[in-house]
């Protein structure tokens, strides 16, 4: 069984800035290359999806945002860290897409081109919808106290909650095998 961790972008691997729009911005946070390192080593694939409204509301566009996430995938990929995808929402909360976080598009999305059971995946942020993203898909959810995270701690349903990736790593080391990456 093919294992994929379906991580958040803002405020779980790189510092929260309202509407990222500049590629100069992008800023890991402390341990998260780290965390994401260790979570290969237990044989997770790793897949950003990420909700960016930004886009539907004119603060960038998509070509702004390839910039973004290509500054990204070189600020991981000099940590060793490279990802097997990133999948966005570019719309706005009321468009009532299947795309948009907390509804399972961006899930599917990825389990159909990464053929692997959305329910046995794990699920990462630091918000509600990344909570109940786990929930739409009946995989397990786990809230980060970073980005939002600690405001957020008491309201969500998240079956575990985490300092940041690194801890999330522990704690996973502690319930599953590992296996080769």
């Amino acid at each position: 069984m093919r294992r994929f961790a379906l991580l958040d972008r803002d405020g779980t691997v790189i510092h929260e800035r309202h509407y990222l729009a500049d590629p100069a911005d992008v800023e890991l946070l402390p341990g998260a290359a780290r965390g994401l390192r260790q979570l290969r080593r237990l044989g997770f694939n790793l897949v950003l999806v990420t909700n960016q409204s930004g886009i539907a509301r004119g603060y960038f566009d998509r070509p702004q945002l390839e910039r973004i996430h290509a500054r990204l995938i070189d600020l991981l990929a000099a940590k060793g860290v490279a990802l097997r995808g990133i999948y966005i929402c570019p719309h706005l909360p009321e468009a009532n897409c299947m795309c948009r976080k907390p509804r399972p598009g961006l899930a599917l999305q990825a389990a159909a081109e990464h053929e692997f059971n959305p329910a046995h995946a794990i699920v990462v942020g630091d918000k509600p919808c990344d909570v109940d993203l786990g929930r739409a898909i009946g995989a397990r959810s786990f809230l980060v106290r970073t980005g939002y995270g600690t405001t957020f701690e008491g309201a969500t349903s998240t079956h575990v909650v985490v300092d940041d990736l690194p801890a999330l790593a522990a704690y996973l080391r502690g319930s599953i095998p590992a296996v080769a990456a």
